[in-house]
This record gives structure tokens, C-alpha cells and sequence, in this order.
């Protein structure tokens, strides 16, 4: 059971969409609804044709982790989504590694150098993993003024590639 990290647009935005709220709603509590995210049913729009991506992983054809990526500047950008399902999270499977993995080498070929992103603290484990790959504390007041935020984001991570 080797995962297959693919890009995923629209045709899979009810599946993402199912991943991702029952992992902030029913795991973790986070007071955010889809509605509050509409970016999951225009995933071609709001993601790609602003030079971002959003990159499935796949166990079996089943989505089981998420990773999206917000351009807002021409050489900045933002981690969105980034989620994996309960029992396919650790070292096991690296799920989450690969997923970043294939956003940094994205930004890397194409001259994004600073990445940013907001997450709330309750996600202990992520919190971790960000740090683990370099992600620095950022003060919410000195992120760059275009930064997409989202309400419920109270932890803010950079990540210089250049």
C-alpha cells in the first residue's frame, strides 16, 4: 500500500471535501464549516489559475490526504488543506512528507521562495511536523498583507526556500 501523490482538481472536490471537514469537524473540533470554504468546490479556480496546485494522496483510489497551495504574490505562497486520514498518518506511510514534498519541488520550479501558512494550535502533531521540515514561528501581524487568511488560524508558519 504505496501512495500515489497525483494533482486533483474539481472532480474530486466532493471527496476532498468530505476528507478534510470530518477531520477539522469530528477529529479535532475546529468551528469552520464548508461553507466557510468554498475554495473546496472551485478547486480549479481558486488553486491553479492563480498559479498554486492542489495534490491528492492516494491509497487504493481512495483520497486519503491533502495538500493545496495558494500563490498570492509572485514569489509567495500558502499551505492550505493540508490533511490525511486518521489511520494513514506516521512514519508508515510518510503521507504527509510526500504531500509536502510535492508542493515544495512545485515552488521550487516555479520561483516561489516564501511559504506561508496558518493553522490553528489544538494540531499538535502538525505543529511538529512543520517544525520538523524547517517552518519557522511568524507573528500574525507581519505576514505579508495578501496572505489568504482563514478565521479560525491563531499559529503562523514560513518557510524560506531560497
Amino acid at each position: 500500500m504505496k501512495p500515489v501523490i497525483k494533482s486533483i482538481a474539481n472532480k474530486y472536490e466532493n471527496h476532498a471535501a468530505n476528507l478534510i471537514i470530518n477531520i477539522q469537524q469530528n477529529e479535532f473540533g475546529v468551528p469552520i464549516t464548508l461553507k466557510d470554504q468554498p475554495d473546496l468546490f472551485d478547486i480549479q479556480n481558486f488553486y491553479y489559475s492563480g498559479g498554486g496546485g492542489f495534490w491528492g494522496a492516494f491509497i487504493d483510489d481512495e483520497l486519503v490526504g491533502t495538500i493545496a497551495l495558494v500563490k498570492f504574490e509572485d514569489h509567495k505562497a500558502a499551505i492550505r488543506k493540508m490533511f490525511v486520514k486518521k489511520e494513514f498518518r506516521g512514519k508508515e506511510f510518510s503521507i504527509a512528507q510526500k504531500l509536502l514534498d510535492t508542493l515544495l519541488e512545485y515552488c521550487r520550479e516555479n520561483q516561489i521562495n516564501d511559504i506561508y501558512l496558518g493553522t490553528v494550535s489544538i494540531l499538535e502533531a502538525a505543529l511538529r511536523f512543520y517544525e520538523k521540515n524547517n517552518f519557522v514561528d511568524i507573528q500574525k501581524d507581519v505576514l505579508p498583507e495578501k496572505f489568504p487568511l482563514m478565521a479560525p488560524d491563531n499559529v503562523f508558519r514560513h518557510l524560506t526556500l531560497k
